[in-house]
Parts: structure tokens; sequence; C-alpha cells
């Protein structure tokens, strides 16, 4: 008797539905014979040993047959254990021991245990978000997936906790009328729950010109670099940084948690990401590790950041073709790992944070402290990072070592919530903007697909929109570029950047000063790799 199941499979962030086609023979044979084709991975081919057990430890007798499980299509690769659940209520169901014929308007997810428990397995968000799209209504996976399933709408998610519990579900549907009820997860409750930091910038004594930099770059999304002595409080400003960021929106959210599910990190009582990510990787990390890959190919750190921080402390340190990875994700904000099996892009549209020291010693051009380096090792030392890479970041900011007088100050610093607030703001502003003015390609009347939420993601056409200038502001500009010798990239970054400096002030359009702390955040590099 033949019996079809509908699961999915994960590729990247997303997935497609499998449908589970199971043959049993009903002839008894001498030995139990247990095929499954489609292109299945090692974990699926042994899923033949857990599902028989699980069956038999559930309280069924399944007599020695031929059973032949097909996984269609059979081009799509077929990975990891989740199929378990399919492929055990396709025998069952081909055996008779089900009442419903027809399960097609169910997806069935998950690994057995051998006593028949259910066991949660990785990347469900992109499953709901794939049976939604199919117009499949319910989705039967373990419970402690059940949260991260049912932040998507329009699908019913029942969570389970053994195969009996699947059967018992299955057979009352049978009748019309489902004894469970579905798990419901109202996701605006979970985005405004606010998020308590640690870390706050009113720990931060001095640094005025760093933390005003550091607001610019929050309410923008733009990437910064700050190069300074050691002790001068680089790090402890970075790590301050995700307290003044604006919360998730829910498109935002929900594809970082397919990127977290998908990896295998999401905090399974949350369901959803609530706040932007903040990942900083060890500078020994390999450019598979910071970008991505694997023979399938898995997210890099660049794509666990998405819409959140990516922060590399001591960035010299890092191996130079590490770093060289990074600028398309900088500049396309995706991420595309080719191998022989498959090509694969996840999203990486991230803000960086980096730190440096300006010398191998750490104190050039620093008043308190000699500097023991030769002009070729500190011009070695910088080289690290190239050119072009420099070139894709919008803030270069100094970080001299704090004074004494500072450091010793009662005077109180400002909070990480003043600062957020205008930051909050700003990015209101932004947000207004893009939506009430989407731009459109030539010959289309359709938005693009891909949703603005900041200044540092407009791209050319855009600026040329929401970044007119004066005639004063045009000659600054002008002058600017042909003294330092910027690049057309930089051109358009200082732009960005003086849309999101005249954000913060409310202000309608850009104006001298904003233009000019913007060129003031690119003249660093001159400094060193000069």
């Amino acid at each position: 008797m033949l019996f079809k199941a509908r699961s999915a499979a994960v590729y990247g962030i997303d997935a497609h539905i499998i449908d589970v086609e199971v043959d049993f023979s009903g002839i008894k044979t001498q030995e139990e014979t247990f095929a499954t084709v489609g292109l299945p991975d090692a974990a699926v081919r042994e899923s033949r040993d857990r599902v028989r057990s699980a069956i038999k430890n559930s309280g069924f007798d399944l007599p020695p047959t031929r059973i032949t499980i097909n996984l269609a299509p059979a081009d799509l690769k077929k990975e990891g254990s989740g199929f378990d659940l399919p492929i055990a209520i396709g025998i069952l169901g081909a055996y008779g021991a089900l009442s419903i014929k027809d399960i097609s308007d169910f997806v069935l997810v998950g690994e057995l245990g051998l006593d028949g428990s259910l066991r949660a397995v990785q990347g469900m968000l992109p499953i709901a978000i794939a049976a939604r799209a199919a117009g499949i209504h319910n989705l039967v996976i373990p419970a402690a997936n059940a949260r991260e399933a049912a932040v998507v709408s329009g699908v019913n998610v029942y969570p389970v906790t053994s195969l009996l519990e699947v059967r018992e579900l299955l057979n009352s549907a049978a009748n019309g009328n489902i004894f469970a009820q579905p798990l419901v997860v109202d996701t605006t409750i979970l985005l405004n729950e606010a998020v308590e930091y640690q870390a706050d910038f009113r720990d931060v004594r001095g640094q005025h010109v760093a933390k005003r930099a550091l607001e610019v770059a929050a309410a923008g999304g733009h990437n910064i670099l700050m190069i300074g002595p050691p002790g001068s409080g680089k790090t402890m400003l970075a790590k301050r940084l995700p307290s003044i960021l604006t919360p998730l929106r829910f498109e935002e959210a929900l594809e970082t948690t397919k990127i977290h599910s998908v990896a295998g990190i999401l905090n399974r009582d949350e369901g959803l990401v609530t706040h932007r990510p903040f990942r900083s990787p060890h500078h020994t990390v390999s450019d598979a590790g910071l970008i991505g890959g694997g023979m399938i190919p898995r997210p890099g750190e660049v794509s666990l950041a998405h819409n959140g921080l990516l922060f590399l402390d001591e960035l010299p340190e890092f191996p130079r073709n590490v770093l060289e990875v990074l600028r398309q994700p900088l500049e396309d904000g995706m991420v595309t790992i080719s191998r022989a099996a498959m090509s694969l892009s996840f999203p990486a549209r991230f803000m960086l944070a980096a730190a440096m020291n300006p010398c191998p010693c750490g104190y050039f051009n620093d008043k308190s402290r000699e500097c023991m380096c030769t002009p070729p090792m500190i011009q070695r030392y910088v080289s690290k990072v190239s050119g072009p890479l420099l070139d894709r970041i919008d803030i270069h900011i100094e970080v001299p070592a704090v004074q004494y007088k500072e450091l010793r100050s009662n005077t109180p610093a400002e909070g990480s919530a003043q600062i957020r607030a205008r930051v909050l703001a700003a990015r209101e502003l932004q947000h207004a903007r893009f939506l009430e003015t989407p731009i459109r390609t030539k010959g289309s009347s359709r938005a693009p697909s891909r949703a603005i939420f900041a200044n540092a993601q407009m791209s050319t056409q855009q600026i040329r929109t929401f970044c007119e200038l004066s005639t004063d502001a045009e000659r600054l500009l002008e002058r600017a570029m042909q003294q330092q010798g910027l690049s057309a990239r930089a051109h358009d970054r200082i732009l960005k950047v003086a849309r999101t400096i005249a954000d913060l002030e409310a202000a309608p359009s850009i104006t001298v000063p904003h233009i000019a702390e913007a060129i003031q955040y690119r003249t660093l590099d001159r400094s060193y790799w000069s």
C-alpha cells in the first residue's frame, strides 16, 4: 500500500516542501528491507533504525516486509534528521494504523528517539514560511521548536512530544475536529519587550568625539573604525554600542531569526530574535568561519550579524585573507558561497565596528608615551588593513588616551537611554522617508524587493534623491574630494553620513556643517595610510 506525507528540507535560509512517499508491500519476507531513495544523506539513511525502533516501542508490531521510501523531488539533496517523523507516519499510514488517508494539508518535521519521543531540529522557521507559501495550513513539529514556528501567521502550529501523540492528532483530523489547540505567539509583545543592557555609555568617561561618532553610526547604520592607543576605551565603547541601536522591526527580526535557526543558535524559549545581534569573533577566525562555508554551506559570522553589529577588535591582527573577504558583503549585503554540491546565498547586511592600535606598540601619536616603532614597522602594521576595505568604512575616528581629570571627574556622563532616544528619532525619520518615497526601477512600477531601513543602505539612486546639497555644501565637498583624493565610493558614503547627521538634528536638508562633519570622519585614513 502507498501512503504520502509531506515534510520540508532547508537549503541556505529557505526551505522546500518535500513529498515523502512510503510503499509498504505487505508481503512477509525473511528479513525486513528498508530502502530510502531521493538523494538522502547519511542522517536520512540512518533514520530507518530510529524509525523502526520508535514504531515498535510505541506499541506497533511491524511484520518483516519490503518498505520503499521516496523523497521527492529526487533531484534535491535531503539532509538532517527531520524526516524521521514523516517517514514513521508514512509507514503507519501504509500499514493501516491511521484513520486519515489524506494528510496533504499537514507538514511533519521532527527527529525521533528510539522510544518514540520527538526531538527538536534546526531551521524550523524557514519551514513554517515555506508551508505558508505552499498553502499548507497545519504544521506538526516537536514542542521544542513550536515558539519558533508560531511567529509565522497563517499556519497552525501543533507542538507534539511523541509519535503516539502525532497519530492521535491526525486520527482526530480524520473526523474533522482536531483535539489539540495550535500554539499562538504574539510577535508584537515579543518585539516590544525591553532589552536590558548591562553595559551603558554612562560608564564611559571623556571620549566625547568618539561617542558622537558612535551615535551617528548607530543612527544611520554606518560602519566605523576606531584607532587609538591601548586602554583608551575602544573596546569599551564598541561593547556599549548595542545599547543605543534601534529595536528590530518584524521584517528584520524574521530574517535574522531564519539565519539563527538554520545555524542552530536560536534560543528556542524565545522563538524570535528580538534584539539586534552582536557578534565579536576572535582574530584567529578563518575566512570560512567569518563568511561561511563547508561542504553544505552554513552561515558565517557576517550572516549571524545580519541586521546587527559585527565587532572586529584588533583589526590588523586578523589574517589579511580573512579581512579581504569582507569586501563583497560590506558592499552588497549578501554572501554567495559556491561549492561543487550547491551554491547558496546568505544575507549579510550588518554594521561593522572595528578597533585597532596605530602601530605595533600602540603609542604612535600618543602624547603620554613614546612610540618605539620605526616608520617601516608602522607602515607594515597599518597596511594589513587594505585601502579598498578601508574605503568601505564610513567613519574613521581617533580615540586618544583619557586624561586623568576626565577619568576621575564626578560629572555624570550621558547615558545610553538619552543617546538611544535621539537615534530612534533619526531612524523614524529615515523609515518614514523610505516608506513614503519608494524608489522604482526604470520601466517598473514596483518598489525594490529589499526593504531599506537606514541611510547606510541607500542605493545610488536614493542618494541622488535624498541627499541634495546647497551650492556652498557642494563646493565644500568638491574641494575635499580634490584635496584628499577621495574615491567615488567615499563620495557616496560622505553623503550618507551627512544625511544621518542632518536627521539627528531633524533638518530637512543637508547643510554645510553636516557635510563638514561627515568629511571630518574621512580624514583620519590619510594620516596613517598615506
